[in-house]
């Protein structure tokens, strides 16, 4: 097993009298291409905010390439090749899609010219560069989840946590992203993934976390988790495993 590229040791948070993150550890080795799944409010979103620096811990800590990272700015944690994309789109309207994905070129690209040229270069890989001159504005949602991957991507990502890139896609646009994402594991970027797509986790993921109630309640491989008792009573209800082992 290569060395974890990232690291969560016993992670947790509450706001108020909500525990939304409680003791969570996992390792994520780099060159993995993983997913994190679980119920609406489980806590998924709350855990990359906690690992990318969006939000401190009340315990535990965050390692990233070996180094303690916990709650140290975002913009410092992406300079270091450890970069989120965020579950509702916001690009910038105004702006032509090379515009944008420029604005993440630019982290490392300080020269106009050279961040417009990077992203060119990251359209393609995204299938976006038949839009580069189309406002943000006009594309549409498979289009903007698209662009919010290349901004991303413009960053030069070691670790890119993707937060449901596929929700809002028709059955179509997923076929087609599941490809792009695949294609960024496939160019050496550690990806772990938050899907409610079960199709792309099946298709994509070689190891799943499942996150229930602020908890990681199993992991595996797709397969063993979309088959674990506990993660069936999470998704459907309590006694619901019982009953589909008796209809069988």
């Amino acid at each position: 097993m290569a060395e974890p590229l990232l690291q969560l040791e016993n992670l947790s948070i509450a706001f108020g009298g909500l525990r939304a993150v409680q003791g969570v550890s996992l390792a994520l080795p780099a060159g993995t291409l993983g997913a994190l799944i679980g119920p609406n409010g489980a806590g998924k979103t709350t855990l990359f905010a906690l690992m990318s620096g969006f939000l401190v811990p009340d315990t535990g800590r965050v390692r990233y390439a070996g180094a303690d990272i916990t709650g140290r700015a975002p913009h410092l944690n992406a300079r270091d090749g450890l970069t989120r994309t965020f579950q509702i789109v916001q690009p910038f309207a105004a702006q032509t899609v090379r515009e944008n994905i420029a604005v993440g070129a630019h982290l490392h690209e300080p020269k106009r010219a050279a961040a417009l040229a990077a992203a060119e270069r990251v359209a393609e890989r995204v299938g976006l560069a038949t839009q580069l001159d189309k406002p943000a504005a006009d594309l549409t949602v498979a289009g903007r989840k698209r662009l919010e991957l290349a901004r991303a991507l413009a960053t030069r990502p070691k670790l890119l946590l993707l937060d449901e890139v596929l929700a809002g896609l028709n059955p179509q646009e997923v076929a087609e992203m599941i490809p792009v994402v695949r294609g960024i594991a496939d160019g050496g970027v550690t990806v772990l993934m938050i899907e409610h797509v079960m199709q792309a986790v099946m298709n994509l993921a070689q190891q799943v976390w499942v996150l229930a109630q602020g908890q990681l309640i199993a992991e595996g491989t797709p397969a063993s988790v979309t088959s674990d008792a506990k993660v069936i009573e999470a998704y459907l209800g309590h006694g619901t495993a019982e009953r589909l082992r008796a209809a069988a």
